[in-house]
């Protein structure tokens, strides 16, 4: 699976009483969401007279210098690290986008992906609007000039949200003024926070961190939070009966010390691993999680088992995410770059090894081969999430249907395929437990198959086909 975009936006308003100018910070920020998009990497700011932007393909030290963000003069700005799960990689669709019109200018960055977004696109072409990106922000761009035509900021980013299906948490610049909007499911997450002399919105609570400032609270499903004249507003444009948070962020995505809908991230995912002990115990020499993703879970597993931790494999970190190099070749060899086996801790060992999800078993199957090579007696497999059995729409690039293996193979199948001595997934009622959110209040579409919004050829949660109140 690849992360979705992670955003983030900033406002001085007396910048002049701290010498870090809001580009800098900015890009502080993404740095510490770079976790959640590797691809390409922007920053727009706004001086009160016209935007400007700088963006490039690649990581965000690769992108950005400090005489270039010097440069970016603005009390205001916004910021994106980006995945592809709607358009192309390539440079036309790196964020933040920005369109100008004949009232201003409108600049936007985009956390999700729009299951009606190709219908939208169309409609908007038919109207005259030009595109130059592939991805769903361009669209809703141009759907939020359309409407600012119309109606004041408010009101326009009423009526865009009524003709969004899908998710997205957005930052948002409106000439010099900044905006965040979270979609009336929350399928994103999207937190605020106060700075000196200033606010920050950002996808996790990370980044608030990293400029050393202070969490308030998420950002509400559903709500428009805008930051003008020293002070911070909210209104809340919709309401879902129930949210929809995605559960991955959870088990992977998020990193582990950010707060996400007033979960830390750690906390789960060691209490995921205590529930994995008991649903799937077993006799063996010790636990080993998979790097990164799977350390905190060990951890858990260990304490509620007993059983001592121990690592088996040693990460590579300066080496990219296997699933950017392409080829089936380049990503056997990158698995071998990623990790190493430390054999002197694996000889004859039987050993429970955690890792966060399976979704082709092809990367398992090679993780697995290396530890029994490396003289293993047994690898027992443990994963912190239920079988993944359906794609995501909704902001998470995965495998097919086709290619997700737990689609269409049995537990014991899937254990013979990654070569296990045992496979043991948590349950949804784990999951859930584990996250400490409400089953309804939860997005499970990828583990159940029927997911919270209408996706053409999917089934829907019968419990979401209520309509969103406004108000």
């Amino acid at each position: 699976m690849r992360e979705e975009c992670g955003v983030v936006g900033i406002v001085q308003f007396k910048p002049e009483s701290n010498p870090v100018p809001s580009a800098l910070r900015i890009y502080y920020a993404l740095y510490a969401l770079q976790h959640r998009g590797q691809e390409s990497a922007g920053i727009a700011v706004h001086d009160g007279k016209r935007p400007e932007t700088l963006k490039g393909m690649g990581l965000v030290p690769e992108i950005f210098n400090k005489e270039d963000l010097v440069i970016l003069k603005g009390k205001v700005g916004i910021g994106h690290v980006r995945y592809s799960t709607s358009g192309d990689s390539r440079i036309e669709n790196c964020q933040p986008f920005i369109v100008k019109y004949k009232s201003g200018s409108v600049a936007i960055a985009h956390n999700g992906n729009l299951v009606n977004g190709p219908d939208l696109r169309k409609k908007l072409g038919s109207e005259g609007h030009l595109f130059v990106a592939s991805s769903d922000t361009e669209v809703i761009a141009h759907l939020l000039v359309k409407e600012l035509l119309k109606y004041g900021p408010v009101e326009a980013i009423r009526h865009v949200m009524k003709q969004l299906n899908g998710s997205y948490s957005l930052t948002i610049l409106i000439d010099d003024t900044l905006m965040a909007v979270r979609d009336p499911f929350g399928f994103k997450p999207l937190c605020l926070g106060t700075i000196d002399s200033g606010y920050v919105v950002a996808s996790e609570s990370v980044a608030i961190d990293t400029l050393n400032g202070k969490l308030l609270r998420d950002v509400n499903p559903g709500e428009l939070v805008i930051f003008r004249d020293g002070e911070m507003e909210s209104h809340q444009l919709f309401r879902e009966v129930n949210s929809a948070h995605c559960v991955f962020e959870y088990v992977y995505f998020a990193r582990p010390d950010s707060i996400i809908d007033g979960k830390l991230v750690y906390k789960v995912r060691e209490r995921i691993g205590e529930r994995l002990a008991k649903e799937y115990p077993v006799d063996a020499d010790m636990v080993s999680p998979v790097p990164d993703s799977g350390i905190t879970s060990a951890i858990g597993y260990s304490r509620e088992s007993n059983i001592d931790y121990e690592e088996s494999l040693m990460k590579n970190r300066y080496i990219g995410r296997t699933f950017i190099l392409p080829g089936q070749a380049m990503r056997e060899t990158a698995v071998r770059l990623k990790m190493n086996t430390i054999n002197e801790n694996i000889k004859d060992k039987r050993i429970i090894l955690i890792d966060d999800s399976v979704v082709r078993g092809t990367t398992s199957r090679r993780i697995i081969d290396m530890i029994k090579n490396a003289g293993a007696r047994e690898v027992h497999a443990r994963i912190g999430s239920p079988p993944i059995v359906a794609p995501c729409y909704l902001g998470i690039d995965m495998a097919s249907r086709d290619e997700l293996i737990a689609a269409h193979k049995t537990i014991k199948g899937v254990e013979a395929v990654i070569n296990a001595d045992s496979l043991g997934y948590l349950s949804i009622e784990g999951l859930v437990d584990s996250i400490g959110i409400d089953r309804d209040d939860l997005c499970l579409g990828c583990l159940t198959g029927a997911y919270p919004v209408d996706i053409p050829g999917e089934k829907m949660c019968h419990r979401r086909q209520l309509k969103l109140h406004e108000f």
